[in-house]
């Protein structure tokens, strides 16, 4: 218990205080030949120093300057001297005590994140940044997980030993497998797979990998730290403030160049510890703080910000922008989620509407929490259940359909539709409209980064390999044929295994790295998935966004295991129909079915046995043998 905490929080949510304190203008660090500005938010402060130094770690600050306060709680420091490459921190003393902290607002720091840094951002842009710019929309949006560690570690992926699981491996062109310049690895790989979105997994400078080197060297980065600056444990020198921004961006703009818009993974819900220059700053303002006075922990991590409160939600939305503004992302999946209020994440999406037009940066998260959160202000928290209060554009991922196809991910033994409980035909059924949600709502996929690999479900269900083969190809086939987003994880499309482990969010690299000899020992697999693409973007009456869109899609036939639905293809904002009609068929039973087929004349697109080599010249009528444990597409022209 903790009633220190929660007496500063009710003088926080007092009027008096948010009347007086609530600031709306720039802070952290401005530079320029002109000089340099230092703004700092801390009106419980009774004095705050600015503390200089030449390097980012070590030594003693070469000089210290005393912060004016200012109104609304604002201590600031100006001088006429450019101090662009200094160190700096504040030392804060608050209710008798003294502090050290970092600037919430940093844009550059050094080694671990320790001390902040003045920089000129100007600097930093590589040759030609000024025109970089996302490449257009295609008529589907193919979302990819990867993680900057994973994607490029690996020796058989082909890339240089001194850029190997860092950003700079991203700027390298034409990778093979092993080097032998046969199968592509990197970037032309996933831009042959179809995809034309990468999620980044955490890329901000997270708290859980020592930058020098030494103890542990990964994790997948859910620990937050400085929020506006690039992890330096992917750079070729985390000790060089600069380094990593640079090598951000031009990971950046190799992306684009390469086709792909970027989205980033962010976690405004926790922070790693309380040992923040949030917390620091202004301690208690920005977690939530029970009855008691103890941390709420619905993020299961041991603190859970306070979006709700003014400052913080300032915070949040002016982050979001820096990222889209200085490094050009293209969109942002919240960690999370259903912790951020309904409030933020409107303000979120119509800040980004204004700025960059309706629904050009894409945002999506998870809608729930691992426990109940405490919220002040009466805030609601981003949850599926409260999906018809937020944004049409906001997605979020489906659970429901997930489940619904493999089995419940925290119970490993219980299965979905594919590999033996056929009752959930119901929800697959109702999963391909997008459970009678706007398309925009949706994200469709059936594994991610959280849980076991799709392959180590099914292996946990289902014994027989031929047998877990077809239901891998059956679950693919369901889950990118829901209306919505679809959703990849990294090295699904390959069969990726952790061997069985479900949370390996901190466990050696050799065991989460991508393993790029899978590509070549089970290319039948990546072939499917890239013939699933394909086809899925020449089905419009699937990619279609409009709220009405369950519309195209129509059962023909619904039994025991056995889902028939006809697809009306019709000309969208983004793409005219390949076929104007389309019939996609699952069997989820283990005996092969003869379905009845809508009147017409209709070509196989698409079989679990046959990929890759476009649509069959035989004309069928009346009606298809469908095998068992898959999935066929017909289409009409």
């Amino acid at each position: 218990m903790n009633m220190r905490a929660r007496g500063l929080k009710d003088y926080y949510l007092s009027k008096e205080f948010e009347d007086k304190y609530n600031y709306e203008g720039e802070l952290g660090v401005s530079s320029s030949e002109a000089g340099t500005v230092f703004k700092l938010w801390s009106p419980i402060a009774e004095k705050v120093d600015l503390r200089l130094f030449e390097n980012g770690t070590g030594g003693e600050p070469w000089v210290v300057f005393p912060m004016e306060k200012k109104a609304k709680g604002v201590w600031e420091y100006k001088t006429d001297k450019n101090l662009k490459g200094k160190y700096y921190d504040y030392l804060l003393i608050i209710e008798g005590k003294e502090s050290i902290s970092s600037d919430p607002y940093a844009r550059a720091c050094g080694l671990n994140g320790v001390r902040s840094m003045v920089i000129d951002l100007n600097e930093t842009n590589p040759k030609d940044w000024e025109n970089d710019k996302a490449p257009e929309r295609e008529v589907e949006d193919i979302i990819y997980e990867l993680h900057v560690k994973e994607f490029s570690y690996a020796k058989e992926g082909g890339f240089p030993e001194n850029v190997r699981g860092t950003y700079k491996a991203f700027s390298v062109d034409n990778t093979s497998l092993r080097n032998e310049g046969k199968i592509p690895t990197g970037l032309n790989y996933v831009k042959e797979l179809g995809v034309n979105h990468i999620q980044l997994m955490p890329v901000y400078d997270y708290a859980s990998v020592n930058e020098d080197g030494t103890g542990a060297q990964f994790n997948w980065g859910y620990d937050p730290l400085n929020y506006n600056i690039p992890d330096g444990s992917y750079s070729t020198d985390a000790a060089n403030g600069e380094v990593r921004i640079i090598e951000f961006k031009e990971m950046i703009q190799a992306l684009h160049k390469k086709g792909f818009r970027v989205i980033m993974d962010v976690v405004y819900n926790h922070t790693f510890d309380l040992d923040t220059s949030l917390q620091k700053t202004m301690p208690y303002y920005h977690y939530r703080i029970d009855e008691k006075g103890d941390l709420s922990d619905g993020s299961a991590c041991g603190n859970d910000i306070a979006s709700e409160m003014p400052m913080t939600e300032k915070y949040i939305i002016d982050s979001v922008l820096y990222w889209a503004e200085e490094y050009h992302i293209d969109g942002f999946r919240f960690d999370l989620m259903g912790l951020l209020t309904v409030d933020v994440m409107n303000k979120i999406q119509k800040v980004l509407d204004e700025k960059y037009g309706r629904g050009e940066k894409l945002i999506y998260g998870e809608p729930w929490s691992a426990e109940a959160s405490y919220m002040e202000k009466g805030a609601e928290g981003s949850y599926k259940k409260n999906i018809a209060k937020l944004d049409e554009y906001i997605g979020i991922f489906s659970d429901d359909i997930r489940d619904s196809i493999k089995g419940h991910v925290f119970y490993e033994d219980e299965v979905g539709f594919v590999n033996g409980d056929v009752n959930f035909i119901d929800d697959i059924e109702k999963g391909l409209t997008s459970f009678g949600l706007s398309p925009k709502h949706i994200i469709s996929y059936v594994s991610c980064h959280d849980n076991h690999t799709l392959w180590d479900k099914l292996s946990i269900t289902t014994k027989d390999v031929a047998k877990r083969l077809k239901q891998y190809k059956l679950a693919a086939a369901i889950y990118m044929s829901c209306q919505g987003r679809i959703f990849i994880y990294s090295g699904e499309e390959f069969l990726r295994t952790k061997n069985g482990e479900h949370n390996t969010f901190n466990m050696p690299i050799e065991l989460n790295r991508i393993d790029w000899n899978l590509v070549e020992e089970n290319k039948d697999m990546v072939e499917y998935y890239k013939s699933l693409i394909k086809l899925r973007k020449e089905l419009t009456g699937l990619c279609d966004k409009d709220s009405d869109a369950g519309k195209n899609i129509e059962t023909f036939i619904k039994e025991k295991g056995l889902l028939g639905v006809k697809v009306v293809n019709k000309t969208i904002e983004t793409a005219e129909p390949l076929y104007k009609e389309a019939v996609i068929i699952f069997n989820a039973n283990d005996e092969a079915v003869k379905v009845k087929l809508p009147e017409g004349d209709y070509k196989v697109l698409l079989d679990s046995d046959s990929f890759g080599k476009g649509a069959s010249d035989e004309v069928l009528t009346g009606e298809i043998e469908v095998q068992g444990s898959s999935a066929v597409f017909l289409g009409k022209k």
